[in-house]
């Protein structure tokens, strides 16, 4: 089943304008920017090549000055503005990667800026829009979402006439966006088969599914979102854009509460379905919903934040790529597609500004997703031994704790311990719970997502 968050139906907009984006002014836009914005490297994956038996390339736009593709979207917009316009100044809102681009445009082209960021965005973020900006920006740090910072970026450009540079929705932007597609077919000599590409606000799947559909038909398109915040998924069930209630923000590069109409009305000209992992193979099958006789697939898909950020810790230990969680989507929903053998896939590789501090949490989210982490609330017996009888009758061979703590701190006698278990390989926890049945010990397994499994891990 697709999982489409509580949305505010209310909230639906007219979708009827046109905000069309063509090839033309994609390739407009990387001629503006040539000059400024790196053409990043398609890297041949034989880890995921093997893995999938598909001929797999990494688009690596993590390698940008920016550490991501937003400088596109950003430089391209402001290469337009009047004289008028950038002496008044800009304002933007972005959860980290977007105001990189725009401190960057800001200090090249000598331009006064006010970049609004969620209180949360990552420290390494925030130090990065200021040496980027330099003396030309002023960084401002308001409430704890994309979209409350947006808020408050509206307000300033309004109140004070500097021009917005939206972050995705604005035909400037994605047209700049879309100059990654432009990049990959020069660089592979010829289209690929399937391109698999994060989404959070949608600007950069706009730009680039509109590049392919008039310059590669036959390419399968593939959307990626967190499925804690899958705004596309959201919009495309409901037919408009739509506001999230609620998103969990930790793929802090694409959690966006509600798609921009931009490019929601280019996805939903191109095509765009929405489909569960079950429905997958995706390329094997020419005339799978979304495609035509003349054009391949365009499916939007999600994976949980489990899955990113085992992605992110094998492309570091594997490939040495340092992905933030929106840069390693692509590579997520990879393992839950099948591609046909042989053919050419291209995984965009959106950004890598990841926070060093964040490792312990990657860490932890990856361990309970493989199945190898596990919590459990656990009365043990007052008597003497019946830890050590728990360490030798309970525990298996490869099995280890890695979290012992008292509910009640101040009462050991009658508390339950909250206990964390590593296993050595996932098909063990089926063991270990029965040897906890026959034990003498009361034992709860807590869930994840549940109340309690929140509260206390």
């Amino acid at each position: 089943m697709v999982n489409t968050p509580d949305v505010a139906p209310s909230d639906v907009v007219d979708s009827t304008r046109s905000f069309a984006v063509t090839a033309d002014d994609i390739d407009a836009a990387a001629r503006r920017i040539s000059d400024v914005v790196a053409a990043t490297p398609l890297q041949y994956c034989e880890r995921l090549s093997a893995v999938t038996g598909a001929h797999v390339y990494l688009k690596r736009e993590d390698l940008q000055i920016v550490r991501s593709y937003k400088i596109r979207g950003a430089y391209n917009l402001m290469s337009q503005l009047t004289p008028k316009e950038l002496a008044v100044g800009v304002v933007t809102a972005s959860a980290g990667n977007h105001a990189q681009g725009v401190a960057f445009a800001c200090r090249s082209m000598k331009v006064r800026g006010r970049i609004y960021v969620p209180a949360n965005t990552p420290k390494q973020k925030r130090d990065r829009i200021l040496v980027h900006g330099g003396d030309y920006v002023e960084l401002i740090l308001t409430g704890d979402t994309f979209d409350a910072a947006a808020a408050a970026a509206a307000d300033d450009a309004e109140r004070t006439g500097a021009t917005m540079v939206p972050p995705f929705d604005d035909r400037r932007t994605v047209a700049g966006q879309g100059t990654i597609a432009a990049e990959i077919i020069e660089q592979l000599g010829s289209p690929p088969d399937t391109v698999v590409m994060p989404v959070g606000g949608g600007g950069c799947i706009a730009g680039i599914s509109t590049y392919l559909r008039e310059r590669s038909p036959s390419t399968a398109l593939v959307g990626v979102e967190p499925s804690g915040a899958a705004s596309m998924t959201a919009a495309l069930v409901a037919g408009g854009p739509v506001t999230l209630t609620d998103i969990d923000p930790f793929v802090d590069g694409a959690a966006v509460r509600r798609i921009g109409d931009v490019p929601f009305e280019a996805l939903r000209s191109l095509g765009a379905e929405v489909v569960t992992h079950a429905s997958l193979p995706l390329v094997a099958v020419p005339t799978f919903p979304g495609g035509t006789a003349d054009s391949g697939p365009f499916l939007m898909t999600q994976v949980d934040e489990g899955a990113i950020c085992t992605a992110m810790l094998e492309l570091y230990q594997n490939e040495g790529v340092i992905a933030e969680p929106a840069g390693a989507l692509s590579v997520a929903a990879l393992t839950h597609i099948a591609v046909a053998p042989g053919s050419t896939v291209v995984c965009l590789i959106s950004g890598g500004n990841n926070d060093v501090s964040r490792y312990g949490e990657i860490l932890e989210r990856s361990l309970v997703h493989l199945g190898l982490k596990h919590y459990f609330l656990v009365d043990f017996p007052q008597e003497p031994g019946a830890l050590r009888r728990f360490l030798d009758e309970v525990l298996g061979p490869e099995d280890d704790i890695t979290l012992f703590e008292y509910v009640k701190r101040n009462n050991r006698e009658t508390g339950a311990a909250l206990v964390g278990i590593q296993l050595g390989v996932a098909t063990g926890l089926s063991a270990l719970l029965e040897r906890m049945r026959t034990s003498r010990l009361r034992v709860e397994q807590l869930e994840p997502g549940s109340p309690a499994y929140r509260y206390l891990t």
